[in-house]
């Protein structure tokens, strides 16, 4: 990169890995965000082992610099666009190594500020790098089902403002209802109460860490799953995967009135370190 253009761009970080020979064969293929191709950028000369390195893309400054961004984030098609390209490319690099992922749109100055990053933050990044070895992330997701009454007629509803006069007993059936259904609604958040404590005692011998997420809500959940009362998420190591999935199933198992939701195995979100300053990043 020439003087010029070095001052045009900015430096966008998607990952830190080890300096992996494997990943040789997979960045020439692999594009970024903005369809920027992916490099791996480490520290070179006496006294820097290997430890860490950062994936990165170059990135036009006129586009991605801070006022640039106010404007940009606020483009949900934009927005949606690139962090399935950020995530594209931690998912392809954690199918070939470890990753400890950083937060979209993560920018450094230029390269020298990038690599002041990794020098001043690479026993860290090292250590969290270690501990991901071998694990990946399971995502526990717990729907309360809907619960739904009706009266014999199979109208749960009130009779409307001006509606010929109810059949006898209509008022009666109608409460019975509402009722029954109050019922079937507190006994589904009981067997999620009951799954939510299954599924925290049998998976626990088979994670190496947990992290409780806010439940999801608004249109997240308005598809009909229900409401979304437990969003875990859990750090697996790779030789209990199928024993964990096993635990959460069988946690489940018998509660009718719970959906699970269980996803994976991603790349180890929940479990990143936060990313090191942008030392250099443009202001």
């Amino acid at each position: 990169m020439n003087a010029s253009s070095a001052t045009a761009a900015l430096v966008y970080a998607y990952a830190a890995t080890p300096p992996a020979p494997a990943l040789e064969h997979v960045l020439p293929a692999l594009t970024g965000v903005a369809g920027s191709p992916v490099t791996l950028l480490t520290l070179t000369g006496p006294g820097h082992g290997p430890a860490a390195a950062f994936a990165v893309s170059d990135v036009p400054r006129s586009e991605w610099d801070e006022e640039a961004l106010k404007v940009r984030f606020e483009d949900l098609a934009w927005l949606e666009e690139t962090a399935r390209a950020h995530h594209r490319v931690i998912e392809e690099l954690a199918a070939h190594t470890t990753v400890l992922p950083l937060r979209l749109a993560t920018l450094y100055a230029d390269r020298a500020g990038a690599l002041a990053a990794l020098r001043d933050h690479g026993q860290a990044l090292a250590t969290g790098l270690a501990r991901l070895s071998a694990h990946t992330e399971y995502g526990v997701k717990l729907y309360v089902r809907p619960a739904a009454a009706t009266d014999p007629s199979g109208d749960a509803r009130p009779p409307a403002a001006g509606a010929s006069a109810p059949r006898p007993g209509a008022g009666r059936a109608y409460l019975q209802a509402r009722r029954a259904q109050q019922h079937a609604r507190d006994d589904h958040y009981a067997q999620a109460r009951t799954a939510a404590e299954r599924i925290a005692a049998l998976a626990a011998p088979h994670t190496a860490d947990h992290v409780r997420h806010p439940a999801q809500s608004g249109p997240l959940t308005a598809s009909g799953a229900g409401e979304n009362v437990l969003n875990d998420a859990y750090l697996v190591p790779d030789a209990e995967a199928e024993a964990f999935r096993d635990a959460v199933h069988t946690a489940v198992r018998g509660l009718s009135g719970v959906r699970l939701e269980l996803t994976g195995p991603w790349a180890p979100y929940s479990f990143a370190a936060p990313p090191p300053p942008p030392t250099g990043a443009a202001p």
